[in-house]
Formats: C-alpha cells, sequence, structure tokens
C-alpha cells in the first residue's frame, strides 16, 4: 500500500490529522508523527531541522507521498529536497517556503525567540488560550476549537519553545530559489479565507515545475481542520497529481 506521512503544525500533534485520515482511501498506509518539540516528542532533543528530517528517513517507506500543514509544510519542503527520490508526490496547505528577505527574517527570529521566552514562562494551558486567538487562527467552528485546545495540550511549554527557536519561520532558510527542484507533482493548497497564505500558495504554485493550486472555499488557515473530507480527496487525487503542471 502507498506510505503517506502527515507532518502537523506548531502546537499541534500527529492527532491533529485524524479527520483527514478517516476519509483517506483505504490503500494509503498514513504516518502522522508528533514532530520533535510535539506531543509524545516534547522532550526529543535536539529540535532541530536536521533531526527532524533524520525522523522522517527513519520512519518513512523507501517511497512515500508527504503532506504538511503550516510548520510541517515548511519542514515537507526540506524533506522533499533532501529526498528527491523517495517523495513520490507532495501536499502543501497554508505552507509557505520561509522568508526570503535577511533583515525580515532576523526580525522574524527576535520576535520568536521573544515569544518563545513566554512560552516558557507561562502554563500549556495559559499558551494555548493565548495561541487559539492568534488572528489567522481564530474563528474555528466550536467543536473544532475544542479538539484543537485538547491537542494543544499534549504538548509542553519547553517542547513547544524549543519547536519554535530549531523550527520557526526565522529560524529555517527560506527556499524560494530552490523550489524549481521540486519535480514530483505538488498540490499547493490554501483556504479561502486566509488571504496571506492564499497568495503565497499563489506564488508557489508559479515557481514549482509540476503544480496544482487548490483554493477551499469557506476555509481559514487550518483548511485540513474545517474541510479534512476535503482534504483527503485531494491527498488521495491520483488524477489531479497526474495533471500537475499541465
Amino acid at each position: 500500500m502507498p506510505g503517506l506521512v502527515l507532518l502537523h503544525g506548531f502546537t499541534h500533534t500527529g492527532a491533529s490529522w485524524r479527520g483527514v485520515i478517516d476519509h483517506l482511501p483505504e490503500r494509503y498506509t498514513p504516518l502522522a508523527p508528533d514532530v520533535r518539540g510535539h506531543g509524545s516528542a516534547s522532550e526529543r532533543l535536539p529540535v532541530t531541522l536536521e533531526a527532524v528530517i533524520g525522523d522522517i528517513d527513519t520512519a518513512a517507506p523507501e517511497t512515500f507521498a508527504l503532506a504538511g500543514y503550516s510548520m510541517g509544510g515548511r519542514i515537507a519542503l526540506h524533506v522533499a529536497l533532501a529526498f528527491p527520490r523517495r517523495v513520490e508526490r507532495l501536499v502543501l496547505i497554508s505552507a509557505s517556503p520561509g522568508i526570503a528577505e535577511p533583515v525580515e527574517r532576523a526580525a522574524r527570529r527576535r520576535a520568536d525567540e521573544h515569544l518563545a521566552g513566554e512560552i516558557e514562562s507561562g502554563s500549556i494551558e495559559e499558551f494555548a488560550h493565548r495561541w487559539a486567538q492568534t488572528p489567522v487562527l481564530a474563528g474555528l467552528p466550536p467543536e473544532i476549537e475544542v479538539e484543537v485546545h485538547a491537542d494543544r495540550l499534549r504538548s509542553t511549554p519547553a517542547g513547544l519553545a524549543r519547536a519554535l527557536r530549531g523550527l520557526g519561520t526565522g529560524a529555517l532558510p527560506p527556499l524560494w530559489d530552490r523550489l524549481g527542484e521540486l519535480t514530483m507533482p505538488v498540490t499547493v493548497i490554501a483556504g479561502e479565507r486566509d488571504a496571506k497564505f492564499s497568495a503565497l500558495a499563489r506564488s508557489m504554485a508559479s515557481s514549482l515545475p509540476a503544480s496544482t493550486l487548490r483554493i477551499i472555499p469557506d476555509a481559514g488557515h487550518a483548511a485540513h481542520l474545517q474541510a479534512p473530507r476535503r482534504i483527503a480527496a485531494l491527498i488521495g487525487d491520483e488524477e489531479v497529481a497526474a495533471n500537475c503542471g499541465r
């Protein structure tokens, strides 16, 4: 059966993919690990891009499809560049190749360091409530908010702080100038109500050799939580993959 690796976003765990997994075609064998700094991997050290890529290298089958949301999408881009012959297909949800401008990236690193310090100074409950109010994440239906909050409580302040420092947007090198190396089919997805990442999705899709763009109606940043059946269909749609770039 085809292998599928699913990488979650910052503050989530692999459990956040449950809704998507429930609707995937039966032919897939999904693997949704907790990324270092999160959930069951909260205490795994070091929390670096290289270590996370090593974890995926070890856990994933010889060839696999790879999907990532937000932070997980950013990591997925690095994994696909590291293992271009193993990653048969890439699905990016509300993802970014990083911040290209050095001054802006440095400012983001400083902001992430400040936030990491604040995370460490409080409880996971306090941060989970605070993070849910981030404008790009706010507005989820109440039943989804309950599930997301419970998922965030699986992590620890120390683990999330390490993840922000090691895997945050400011920490990872930008990949805009390397998108042309990704010759596998890539499906780029964003929520219609997430203007920032819809624009990023369009820019990425135009830079990828074999891409297709999908904007999910009436969804925000966490499109896989709001429309899990639709996301599962896009992940499992071999016709979409076959037509990428046409």
